[in-house]
């Protein structure tokens, strides 16, 4: 129990915004460190609450209706308390496909409005987390060899779907999370069979404080980085230089493909971008590309590289105007609610006692348990834990506050749901669906 696994795990959500949208299904899969699977795969749903609409176009492509989930599935509460007592357990590394932008973040928020710390399942008591995606792009743009790589309408595409596709590997379901999940395992079996010391590297640098130790301000060099936000057409992947201290601790990186004095400081982004030291980053020193024509792989030459960090090194007050834009940027969109607050604010200590008592409670002891939070998010998120988990909890008056606020938030996602009905009614969509989101509707009206 103690030796570190992987648990490689995907998400369907009822649309893309881990802030207002819901996880409609969970799968997973644990391996050990050799990818050799362990016990039996996770495949749950987990009920829609009757305050969210889904995105139409999402529920077409998934094919998992609001019906079902609450047929089937658990409730939040429920897949919460079973998530950290069977798959996030100590030692774990959460794997998965584009997580740590998408997955993760929904599941940040699934815990935070669940009365359970929506950090730690990520990082205490030998956890951990790894993206897969960006490793697949630095592989496809350094280390190539080995594995066949899709190509769409003449561009390069790294959809998992079409990888597998590719390679000869059994994907019978895109977009159903089990079948996707299986496909990631056999993917990342693929590039440490023909790459493997690029494997061992991004594994063993996955971590804030290793990917530190490469970039930093103190001794700032020209690092090897593949990230999304940069051209495909040079295999997402560039060299890139530590400018000047971030948010919350991140350092803003400047792309070395650009001479400074060519760029127009107006669409400045992604030349400059934030790197994130939690997320993940696929990077890597610049000796990687001294084997294997590196270099010419993502069209770059030292020369160019050296030029572009001198013209740098030149113009200090960059990096002070760089990173005064950036502070001057909101980070997040204002919450709408408590449900999309998290980012707001950490919870105080003196709270924590308290929201522990919540997730422990039953629908009984949770009907007359009132606590005296300090954080002013925490009385109204507890008024919507009860209703969508313990609606037996709530007195006479809860209950119309809740359905005040479930009328209103309905009322917000109504005008873009009906748009996509139409929409999708026009275009010969699935009936079927149609009429279950139809009737899923009409049934949050009453």
């Amino acid at each position: 129990m103690n030796q570190p696994t992987f648990f490689f795990y995907d998400l369907e959500t009822s649309g893309l915004n881990p802030r207002e949208d819901r996880i409609m299904q969970f799968a997973g899969q644990r391996t050990d460190m050799e990818l050799n699977k362990i016990g039996e795969p996770v495949n749950l749903l987990i009920k829609m609450t009757n305050d969210t609409l889904p995105s139409p176009q999402a529920i077409m492509v998934t094919k998992i209706t609001p019906q079902q989930t609450q047929a089937d599935g658990l409730t939040e509460a429920e897949f919460c308390q079973y998530s950290q007592d069977e798959i996030f357990t100590e030692n774990t590394c959460a794997v998965g496909y584009n997580s740590i932008r998408f997955d993760d973040e929904f599941m940040r928020h699934l815990f935070w409005r669940n009365f359970r710390d929506p950090y730690e399942w990520q990082w205490s008591d030998g956890r951990s987390r790894w993206d897969l995606l960006d490793v697949v792009r630095l592989t496809r743009a350094l280390r190539p060899e080995g594995i066949n790589w899709p190509v769409v309408d003449g561009k390069a595409t790294n959809r998992l779907e079409l990888l597998t596709k590719e390679n000869g590997i059994s994907h019978e379901h895109a977009h159903d999370a089990l079948s996707d999940v299986e496909a990631l395992i056999s993917v990342t079996k693929l590039i440490k069979e023909k790459q493997p010391q690029l494997y061992d590297w991004l594994y063993k640098i996955k971590g804030k404080k290793a990917v530190q130790q490469l970039i930093n301000l103190e001794n700032p060099a020209p690092f090897v980085y593949a990230c999304g936000r940069y051209p495909a057409e040079y295999g997402k992947t560039t060299i890139a230089y530590p400018l000047t201290p971030g948010r919350n601790g991140n350092v803003l990186v400047y792309d070395l493909r650009y001479d400074p004095d060519e760029i127009d400081e107006e669409k400045i982004y992604p030349v400059v971008k934030e790197l994130c030291y939690n997320k993940c980053p696929a990077v890597a020193p610049l000796g990687v590309l001294d084997k294997a024509d590196g270099w010419q792989k993502i069209s770059l030459s030292k020369e160019q590289i050296e030029h572009n960090l001198q013209k740098l090194l030149s113009h200090p007050e960059f990096a002070e105007k760089m990173r005064t834009m950036q502070e001057e940027r909101p980070e997040f969109p204002e919450a709408i609610d408590p449900e999309s607050a998290l980012y707001d604010s950490f919870v105080p200590d003196a709270d924590k006692t308290k929201i522990a008592a919540v997730r422990n409670a039953n629908a009984n002891s949770l009907a007359d348990f009132h606590p005296d939070f300090l954080d002013e998010r925490l009385p109204e998120l507890l008024l919507h834990y009860k209703a969508k988990n313990y609606p037996s909890a709530l007195d006479e008056n809860e209950e119309q506050q809740w359905e005040k606020y479930r009328i209103a938030r309905l009322n917000r996602q109504a005008p873009a749901f009906a748009t996509a009905m139409a929409e999708l009614g026009e275009s010969g969509a699935d009936d079927f669906i149609l009429e279950e989101l139809n009737l899923w509707y009409q049934s949050l009206q009453q």
